[in-house]
């Protein structure tokens, strides 16, 4: 018998679970954004997986090491328990070509717009990217969901600035905020046949 599938959703990071600090590394700045809480709790409910998909080019910069990424994760983490929320994977990208610290000022695959750490997650996790959504800010993380073969969704928050369009870079629903595009997803799978709670939803 074949195994079950895993359904996901892709959270950037910075401007989409969090507030956006550029290039910062300090714990005690991390603030989850509006609607963050709200959205995920019933992301969890609907039988999601919650995975984070952030680049962090400070490192490849020389802004900050990437030992300092650690601290940062297990402060979401701990936030979001508050929320009744736990995440089931956290992938960032050092990498930017044009960097400054030569062994990640590289391409990669990993890098947003490019769908390397959704793959990644897919692959170790066994999701069916199919049924799965990418949520964040720009339309790097729209394009990074539609090459991974995901259906996507844009926070029109005022991060995306450029606004440079093709057809992989189509969000399917644009929203205010995170809890706007849980509801808006809820909508979606109750068309479908639903799956059942992975349980993620933890009590605060």
């Amino acid at each position: 018998m074949q195994e079950s599938r895993v359904r996901a959703i892709f959270l950037d990071k910075d401007g989409t679970l969090v507030n956006d600090v550029p290039y910062s590394v300090d714990p005690g700045l991390l603030q989850l954004a509006p609607g963050a809480g709200a959205g995920l709790r019933l992301l969890a409910q609907l039988g999601y997986a919650l995975f984070v998909v952030s680049n962090q080019a400070g490192v490849a910069k020389g802004l900050f090491a990437e030992s300092a990424l650690p601290a940062m994760k297990w402060r979401l983490h701990e936030l979001l328990l508050r929320e009744g929320v736990a995440l089931d994977g956290f992938y960032y990208c050092p990498h930017f070509p044009n960097g400054t610290v030569a062994r990640y000022a590289i391409v990669c695959n990993c890098r947003k717009p490019r769908p390397g750490m959704l793959l990644q997650a897919a692959r170790q996790h066994r999701i069916d990217l199919a049924d799965s959504w990418m949520i964040g800010d720009i339309l790097d993380d729209v394009e990074a969901g539609h090459r991974a073969g995901c259906r996507s969704i844009l926070i029109d928050n005022g991060n995306e600035t450029e606004w440079l369009m093709s057809e992989e870079r189509r969000p399917e629903f644009t929203v205010a905020d995170l809890y706007c595009a849980a509801k808006t997803i809820q909508k979606s799978t109750l068309r479908r046949a639903p799956a059942p709670s992975r349980g993620k939803a933890v009590a605060p």
